[in-house]
């Protein structure tokens, strides 16, 4: 299998819209705006070309609650729920949420109203709040959320018959929560006990490893295979993700704003765990090169991590394909040039092309589009495949987050900050719950999970034991490296 040409990828780069800074064209519109309920005391919202672009928090907060003739959009939804926490912790939102919905639910009851609409306002409450549970369960982790949870659905169940169906909604969405954070929990303890590989079991090498030692080449020869295979470690380290931890990001980084909210840090365990596959891949592709004896068999060792990069980039796993190119290019294997010398570099530079960090790694994200409107547009599971950089996303967001304020002048959140942010992670949650098509081969992830892992230190021993230092700088490090082993002695 070969890269596709170029030339076949669309040449749109993925850029942040213009569309991000201020506004003058905006339309205020009371708060409440097609709520029906008139102006809102607390601020104004303000649209552009039927978009809403800003508004205070209280008039966002107001927004979100549905009445008897108003329902927020979907989208509008998962965009304020996961911005939200910017500036007001989860819980301090849903208590918010609860007292707007008992000033509605107030005047429903007055004489005279008509018991419809109340149950009708009853049922659009539930609804909103399953969605809440649905996008984002882990805010009900907080006692506190759970327990104003409690109290919405208690109100709102009071106009509601026996084993009424507002009842049995509130029931099938509390089982729901119940399960997902349950699942979350057993996660957790499972990622306890299984933590990345430790960075060389054995501190630095006297000596090469036993010929007879396996590699990953006695466990899989064929690049596409083991493509595969780190496709699978990918997508399941990757589902593992949530929005609401994407956006951990930025509610850790404003810290002059005093009502962000700071977030719990143990949400950001997911996001650690996964960059440190990446950090620990590479490191296994370093190490697989380097403890190599003989430079034919390297020369063997490179070539085929070059066509295992090759064939992530064709699945679209990106971040692999990153990972094992990062790993060639650690120092103890770039250094290697007798070994390097002898490997037929012309597809290792195609790679290299792609994931050329000039203009903002312009031709990968050509590459990402490309792959990304394959998705779209695919009949098979195969094709729908899309694994970014996992680094660079992370970096997107956060070059979002500081070129443009949380707040306008005029004190207003700047919800189109948020749209695009939003739009960026909502996509790249489409992307995690792809459900690998590939057969999944234990033997092969069992290596590729467990293998010992060489530290920087045995590494560069290893290295200078197969191609000796060549210069003052490398005689230094090497006889720097020589003298630790006698002390350790």
């Amino acid at each position: 299998m070969f890269l596709e040409p170029q030339e076949t990828m669309p040449q749109t780069s993925v850029v942040f819209s213009s569309i991000l800074g201020p506004s003058h064209s905006g339309q205020v519109q009371p708060g409440m705006g097609e709520r029906g309920s008139g102006a809102s005391s607390s601020g104004e919202l303000v649209f552009q070309e039927g978009r809403l672009i800003s508004g205070s928090l209280e008039a966002l907060m107001e927004h979100l609650v549905p009445t008897v003739d108003y329902y927020p959009d979907r989208t509008y939804i998962f965009t304020f729920l996961l911005s939200s926490r910017v500036f007001i912790p989860p819980h301090d939102l849903l208590a918010r949420v609860g007292q707007i919905c008992l000033e509605q639910r107030q005047q429903l009851e007055t004489p005279g109203s008509e018991k419809a609409k109340l149950k009708s306002f009853s049922a659009k409450i539930v609804q909103l709040l399953k969605e809440w549970t649905e996008a984002f369960p882990y805010d009900f982790q907080d006692e506190k959320a759970m327990a104003e949870l409690k109290a919405i659905t208690h109100r709102v169940t009071l106009c509601d018959e026996e084993n009424g169906t507002v009842k049995k909604a509130i029931a099938q969405m509390t089982q729901s929560l119940l399960l997902s954070l349950a699942a979350r929990s057993q996660l957790q303890e499972l990622r306890e006990k299984l933590r990345s590989p430790a960075m060389d079991k054995g501190s630095v090498l006297k000596a090469k490893p036993p010929a007879t030692q396996k590699d990953i080449l006695g466990v899989c020869c064929d690049p596409l295979v083991l493509a595969q295979q780190l496709t699978h470690i990918e997508l399941e380290r990757v589902s593992s993700i949530h929005p609401e931890d994407l956006m951990q990001i930025v509610s850790h980084m404003d810290s002059r704003d005093k009502h962000r909210c700071r977030g719990d840090l143990t949400k950001t365990y997911s996001l650690e765990a996964y960059d440190n596959w990446f950090n620990c891949l590479s490191m296994l592709v370093a190490t697989e090169v380097c403890r190599v004896v003989k430079k034919k068999h390297r020369t063997r060792m490179l070539e085929f991590f070059i066509d295992v990069a090759r064939e992530c980039f064709n699945i679209g796993n990106f971040n692999s394909m990153m990972a094992i190119i990062s790993g060639m290019n650690l120092s103890p294997v770039a250094r290697l040039k007798k070994t390097w010398s002898k490997v037929k570099t012309a597809k290792f530079d195609v790679l290299e092309h792609h994931m050329d960090p000039s203009s903002n790694f312009c031709n990968y994200r050509t590459a990402l589009q490309g792959a990304t409107q394959r998705s779209q547009m695919a009949n098979s599971s195969r094709e729908k495949i899309v694994i970014p950089v996992f680094n660079l996303f992370v970096k997107d967001i956060y070059f979002l987050h500081k070129i443009h304020t949380n707040h306008l002048p005029n004190g207003h959140v700047n919800f189109k900050k948020f749209w695009e942010i939003s739009r960026q992670i909502h996509e790249f949650m489409t992307w995690t719950q792809v459900e690998c098509p590939f057969e999944k081969d234990k033997k092969i992830q069992n290596y590729l999970l467990t293998a010992p892992i060489y530290s920087e230190e045995a590494l560069f021993i290893a290295s200078f034991e197969s191609e000796g230092p060549e210069n003052h700088m490398e005689k230094d490090s090497w006889k720097t490296l020589r003298t630790t082993l006698l002390n350790r002695a």
